[in-house]
C-alpha cells in the first residue's frame, strides 16, 4: 500500500470509529433519559435528512419538506382518533428502509424517494397525534412536533454533508446501517 493510500485508509477508519462512538453515545443518552421509547422516531427522521443530503438537490430540501407536511396531516387523523393499524410496525419499518436506502447509497427517482418518505411520515404523524395530552392545545402540540422533526432532518442533512468526501461517504453509509439495525431491533422487539 502506498503512503497516500494508507493515509486515506487510516482517515476513513478514524472517521468511522468517531461516527460509531458518536452514535453509541447518542443512543446511550437516550436510553439513560428514558427517551428510548421515541428513539425509533428520531433515527427515522435523521435518516430522511441523511438520505436527502446523500441524494443532493432537489431531494436535500424536498424530502425534509414532504415528511413534516404528510406527518402533520396524519397527526390530525391521530388527534381525531381515526383508526390506523400497524403504526409501530410502520415506524420500525421506516427506520429499516430509510437506513437501508442510505446504507445502500440508493438513488431512486425523486418521486419514488418522496413517496417512500411520505408513506412513512403517515405512521410517525399518526403516532404523534394520538399522543396529544388531554387538555393540550392541538395546534401548538402539532407545531412542536413538526418543528422538532425539521430540526432532526437538519441534523441528518448536516451529517449527510460529509458524503461529499470518500471517508465521509463511508461514515454516512455506516450511519445508515446503524439506523437500519436499530429499526430492525424495534421491529423484532429486541430494543
Amino acid at each position: 500500500m502506498h503512503f497516500r493510500e494508507a493515509t486515506c485508509h487510516q482517515t476513513a477508519m478514524g472517521t468511522i470509529l468517531r461516527v460509531s462512538a458518536w452514535i453509541a453515545s447518542f443512543a446511550s443518552a437516550f436510553a439513560a433519559t428514558g427517551a428510548l421509547a421515541h428513539f425509533d422516531h428520531v433515527i427515522a427522521m435523521v435518516a430522511v435528512g441523511l438520505w436527502g443530503a446523500f441524494l443532493g438537490p432537489p431531494a436535500i430540501w424536498l424530502l425534509p419538506v414532504v415528511f413534516p407536511l404528510v406527518m402533520a396531516v396524519a397527526g390530525a387523523y391521530g388527534v381525531l382518533g381515526l383508526p390506523l393499524h400497524g403504526v409501530e410496525t410502520g415506524i420500525a419499518l421506516s427506520a429499516i428502509m430509510l437506513g437501508a436506502m442510505v446504507a445502500g447509497a440508493a438513488k431512486p427517482p425523486l418521486w419514488v424517494a418522496a413517496l417512500l418518505v411520505g408513506a412513512f411520515a403517515i405512521f410517525h404523524g399518526y403516532a404523534h397525534g394520538v399522543e396529544l395530552p388531554v387538555g393540550a392545545d392541538a395546534i401548538a402540540f402539532s407545531m412542536g412536533f413538526v418543528i422538532a422533526t425539521g430540526m432532526l432532518h437538519l441534523s441528518g442533512i448536516a451529517f449527510g454533508g460529509l458524503s461529499h468526501w470518500p471517508a465521509g461517504r463511508i461514515a454516512v453509509r455506516a450511519a445508515g446501517v446503524v439506523i437500519a439495525v436499530i429499526g430492525l431491533g424495534y421491529l423484532t422487539g429486541v430494543v
